[in-house]
């Protein structure tokens, strides 16, 4: 058996031919120095060094050798580091769920910040709808998720961190582009697009709630279950939809977007994790995530505060 002392033993007289200076340079006296030289020629069956009293000199195998006992070497202390930085969360591999909707505009922002103060951190992203996130959390195939809403499940945890206006989405020269803001009253009989019940729930209960508080009732002609088809039969004015702001971001042409009078028009997404998870990495990306949505959260609380009016309905 090799050993890494052996080799260090071995770098260090190789370098400097001499064998009290080496064991100068690695703090220990010469006889355990030359011990552990014959140990690994022993170990090898070759001669590395010539040695007189006066002179030390590497063999042909010894020249060989030293080459590939410094990239042993090299590589052992990397892969001292590299745990290291693993233990710390400062590298390490993170499966990450989120939203489809999430993904128009928030995740790719905190996936951009990570990419920058965290560079050694892979993310394997998974879209995933929020109720199958949960489900991989307590599976243990996700390390982390973005979900729509917290589920009480243990041992899995939240944080609320982005929150988000839900704004109307209006087919090209709607007669409702003239209004600077939408009330829901001015749904009642009109042609609505609204999430499905199932494939959709989140905002369809949003919405549906919404629209049960005002005593509002439109006409609804189609349920969808994603954003973006939604959104392409408004422009093609099948009817009107409430959705949440982040679709402005896919960029349908001729659509127009307004702000929707109302305090509860809200969409939330939540960080979900398990309180036992072992990953470093975890515990780093959480701060960034944290740090981040601190701003986004006081922005959109001081947004919500501008533009709420007494009158909701």
């Amino acid at each position: 058996m090799i050993e890494l002392n052996q080799l260090r033993c071995f770098v260090a007289v190789a370098e400097e031919l001499h064998f009290g200076r080496a064991a100068k340079r690695l703090f220990m006296t010469q006889p355990p120095l030359s011990r552990q030289i014959q140990l690994l020629e022993h170990a090898l069956g070759v001669c590395l060094l010539e040695r007189t009293n006066r002179h030390v000199s590497l063999t042909d195998p010894g020249r060989t050798f030293l080459r590939d006992a410094r990239l042993i070497l090299e590589f052992s202390e990397q892969a001292q580091a590299t745990v290291k930085r693993v233990e710390k969360g400062e590298m390490g591999r993170l499966m990450m769920g989120f939203t489809a909707v999430s993904g128009y505009w928030q995740i790719p922002q905190i996936i951009a910040l990570a990419t920058q103060k965290l560079p050694d951190i892979t993310l394997i992203l998974k879209e995933m709808v929020s109720s199958a996130q949960l489900q991989a959390l307590a599976a243990r195939t996700l390390d982390i998720g973005f979900v729509r809403q917290p589920v009480p499940l243990f041992p899995l945890t939240y944080q609320r961190v982005l929150r988000e206006p839900l704004c109307v989405a209006l087919p090209p020269a709607s007669p409702l582009a003239a209004k600077a803001r939408l009330r829901l009253r001015d749904f009642a009989g009109l042609p609505f697009i609204m999430y499905s019940a199932t494939e959709g729930k989140y905002f369809y209960d949003c919405v549906a709630g919404l629209f049960a508080g005002a005593n509002v009732v439109p006409h609804y002609v189609q349920h969808c279950s994603q954003t973006h088809t939604i959104l392409g039969l408004v422009r093609a004015g099948v009817g009107l939809a409430i959705v949440p702001d982040s679709a402005r971001h896919l960029g349908f042409p001729g659509l127009e977007f307004r702000p929707l009078s109302h305090p509860d028009a809200i969409a939330e997404i939540y960080m979900a994790w398990r309180q036992d998870s072992d990953t470093p990495a975890l515990s780093a990306f959480r701060q960034l995530v944290a740090a981040h949505s601190a701003a986004f959260l006081k922005k959109a609380a001081d947004k919500k505060k501008a533009d709420s009016q007494p009158d909701a309905s």
